[in-house]
């Protein structure tokens, strides 16, 4: 008997020898390009009889249910060919599991309704059943059952069995239960002897193992305990590629974009070969933290190691480049992309949105329905954030209606809230509030922060308090209700009132999460704090900022006091902007970089009017031209909060001085 056929079948009978034996059709089989050239081969079978073959009718099946080339996977037709086997072996009924249980969550019930079958049919399962089972489990958050096979297993004798553990333990991380998954790892990983167990064949380390580790740190990382995650990742004895990267996406995935680049210098340390999602999960920890310098490395990695820079690498490049402030080399890549696809056309219009470039936003997003595209809810959200930033009212209000009437598209509360921004922007508070209370889906906190920002920016209190206590009801920790409300009292000099806010804010344990700049200076990164004096070169930062201060003075500039909301003398109001983080960071980048080199600041909170009026003196005072780029986003603990909401959600502001000038809308 062939040695293959053995391998596949637990009986049945064999085609005449004097018809062709199935196994030379093989080949035809795996060159397969559609459905119909399958179906052909299926019928010759049928007409010699040969589908009686357990091996051949096998071979159809694993085509159908488990071909690496997914587009040729069809999981109805392998469930016809596999109800027509005469005799269903042990082999048929992992395909046929293994197929639905690698498609969607309602194929990944079928899968399990299929072991059921497979136990009535008092067929065993094996070592390659579990895995597959396991993975349609934690697809689907069947923990009762998935916890029913974990017992299956352990009868059969299983408990010893690489793969089987791990896919338990991806089981149990994927349905959140952590508890059980540490219990299942370090018994059967840490509790066993390390030397003997972990080491085989030369000092080679098992890849089963790895993935327990791998699946173990994605596990910490899902519930956002990076520092598990980490101390586990420094335990492993040997790394494979998939662990950097885990740890890379997870500090992303938990807003710990500094921490990401870090852990991904310490890769390169290590001369490891980066791979494809290396530089998809890297490439967003370095957009927000500003660091060019590394992403144009990453790119030209990308292109001389020949990576193929599809639409998700090509879009992770284009908001790369966007935002470190270099939106020309963002068109670039986007227009060198042999394909485009709405993921590209969406990055590139975020592109200008966060540049401020609402005009080629929208004209971006008329060359995307040009090519055929349609805009997708993603594309919708960078379209509108354009217009907001813009002021294009009626524009934002035109292609808002356009997504529901014209495309079909529900709209998320990211849409809502780009309207409520737009409108707030606008200086439409009214209308913006209305907008709100007449949406079908209830606001969240991101929605009343657009309006309260809107409220400060045009000075209405009234309203700001009103939407400030709702903010305080729905997130009572939450310091940015408390903060803003405190700064609209401190702009009117009612600092009894501010007084009060701190008091709340005191007594409730609500800590204001500190205003940080961040500059990346030749690959290395250097964070401040506001009157930060922790820095190796503190001394020279400080006596910079002071000739900074005098030639401003010189030059007849005075700052804007009213941006400091304490009750201060004159005097130390003038000190206390002095030494804000972003202007700290500014003069660490002028003593550190030659004349005309660009700076770019990275910052956590918005940028003042003082800071921005303060920065375009400072160049026009020929100090050094250089370029500051600076990035407005929320705090690293709010990116914490808002991790799981969309990335649009995070909006960012890219504001450029160069040659002394700096050219700001009043919609900033």
């Amino acid at each position: 008997m062939n040695p293959t056929q053995t391998l596949y079948s637990s009986g049945g009978n064999p085609p005449s020898s004097h018809s062709t034996h199935p196994s030379s059709l093989f080949p035809q089989i795996n060159r397969c390009r559609t459905m119909r050239d399958l179906s052909q081969i299926h019928a010759t079978f049928v007409k010699s009889g040969q589908m009686r073959d357990t091996l051949a009718a096998a071979e159809l099946l694993r085509f159908c249910a488990t071909t690496s080339d997914l587009l040729h996977r069809d999981l109805d037709y392998a469930h016809r060919i596999f109800t027509q086997m005469p005799h269903r072996n042990t082999f048929s009924w992992n395909t046929i599991i293994r197929g639905f249980s690698e498609s969607d969550d309602e194929n990944a019930i079928v899968a399990i309704t299929l072991f059921h079958e497979m136990m009535k049919d008092s067929v065993e399962p094996n070592r390659f059943t579990f895995p597959s089972l396991l993975k349609a489990c934690a697809k689907t958050g069947r923990i009762e059952e998935g916890k029913q096979i974990h017992a299956l297993a352990l009868k059969l004798g299983l408990s010893g069995d690489e793969f089987v553990m791990s896919n338990l333990v991806r089981m149990y991380v994927m349905c959140g239960l952590m508890r059980d998954a540490c219990v299942l790892f370090y018994k059967n990983i840490i509790g066993r002897d390390m030397a003997v167990n972990m080491m085989v064949d030369g000092g080679r380390k098992r890849d089963g193992e790895v993935v327990i580790w791998n699946v173990m740190i994605d596990g910490y990382m899902r519930l956002g305990d990076c520092k598990a995650a980490r101390t586990l990742f420094d335990q492993m004895r040997v790394r494979s590629v998939v662990s950097w990267n885990t740890m890379i996406s997870g500090y992303c995935k938990n807003g710990c974009f500094k921490e990401a680049v870090e852990i991904f210098c310490e890769m390169r340390r290590d001369d490891l070969r980066l791979s494809y999602v290396t530089l998809v999960s890297v490439l967003p920890a370095v957009s927000r933290i500003g660091s060019l310098e590394l992403g144009e490395w990453l790119h030209s990695y990308a292109e001389s190691n020949r990576v193929e820079i599809d639409d998700v690498l090509g879009s992770a490049l284009i908001d790369m480049y966007s935002k470190c402030g270099v939106v020309e080399r963002a068109v670039e890549v986007f227009e060198r992309l042999p394909r485009k696809n709405v993921i590209t056309w969406s990055a590139m219009i975020n592109g200008f949105a966060i540049h401020g470039l609402a005009g080629d936003a929208i004209d971006c997003f008329c060359r995307m329905r040009e090519a055929g595209v349609k805009p997708s809810d993603v594309a919708y959200i960078n379209l509108l954030t354009a217009c907001s930033h813009a002021g294009l009212v009626e524009e934002g209000r035109k292609y808002f209606s356009q997504m529901v009437n014209v495309d079909g598209l529900d709209p998320r509360i990211e849409h809502y809230g780009c309207m409520v921004d737009l409108l707030g922007r606008s200086g439409l508070l009214e209308e913006a509030e209305q907008f709100i209370h007449n949406m079908p889906v209830k606001p969240d906190d991101v929605i009343w922060k657009a309006l309260l920002g809107a409220c400060r920016m045009h000075g209405n209190v009234e309203m700001g308090k009103r939407v400030a206590n709702i903010l305080m009801d729905m997130v009572p920790q939450d310091s940015g209700a408390y903060v803003a409300l405190s700064n609209m009292y401190a702009s009117q000099g009612n600092w009894s009132e501010v007084s009060e806010m701190r008091l709340r804010m005191k007594e409730m344990d609500i800590r204001k999460d500190p205003g940080c700049s961040w500059i990346d200076v030749d690959g290395v990164l250097h964070e401040f704090l506001v009157e930060d004096d922790s820095h190796p070169r503190a001394k020279d930062i400080n006596s910079k900022l002071a000739e900074i201060s005098e030639k401003l003075r010189l030059a007849g500039y005075r700052p804007i006091t009213t941006q400091v909301l304490l009750n201060l003398e004159e005097e130390d109001k003038e000190n206390a902007l002095h030494y804000h983080s972003e202007k700290i960071a500014v003069a660490f980048g002028l003593i550190s970089t030659t004349p005309g080199k660009p700076i770019r600041i990275v910052k956590n909170l918005r940028i003042s009017k003082s800071e921005y009026t303060n920065q375009q003196s400072t160049h026009k005072g020929n100090i050094e031209e250089n370029m500051v780029t600076h990035t407005k986003s929320i705090s690293n603990l709010a990116l914490q909060r808002v991790s799981n909401r969309s990335q649009q959600q995070q909006k960012q502001r890219l504001h450029t001085i160069k040659s002394g000038y700096l050219i700001l809308s009043k919609f900033t």
